[in-house]
């Protein structure tokens, strides 16, 4: 089945007041764009109402946010230890590198362990 790309524009006025009824509606809605929205009501077409935990959004702004710092942190890391591997020919390093590749896995299974915890809570966040 082909799909048909949306070519025409129908431009609709609205007061301040009628807007943002729409707007509260769309919000409360499954709809990520006003303009599906907005379809399915012209189209008679059934609208998911769901509420939002605004407290929820928030947090997972903020694990998103965790989440992309943890992964920058660890590729780092990771990115200097590989680099330090290349001095193993001096005996102290080796001593160094032997504890912190511990460290590395460590710190690189809690970064796994916050991504998925973030998966999940994400998935429920999206329905």
């Amino acid at each position: 089945m082909k799909t048909e790309n949306r070519k025409r524009i129908v431009g609709v006025r609205f007061t301040t007041k009628e807007y943002e009824q729409i707007e509260k509606k769309w919000k409360d809605s499954t709809c990520r764009k006003l303009s599906e929205y907005l379809r399915k009501i012209i189209f008679n077409k059934p609208i998911v109402a769901t509420y939002r935990n605004k407290s929820l959004d928030d947090l997972m702004t903020e694990m998103i946010q965790l989440k992309k710092e943890l992964n920058g942190i660890g590729n780092n890391f990771n990115q200097v230890v590989k680099k330090l591997h290349t001095l193993h020919q001096i005996p102290e390093f080796r001593q160094w590198l032997e504890g912190y590749e511990a460290e590395k896995n460590l710190l690189l299974n809690k970064v796994e362990e916050i991504k998925n915890v973030t998966g999940k809570i994400g998935e429920q966040w999206l329905q």
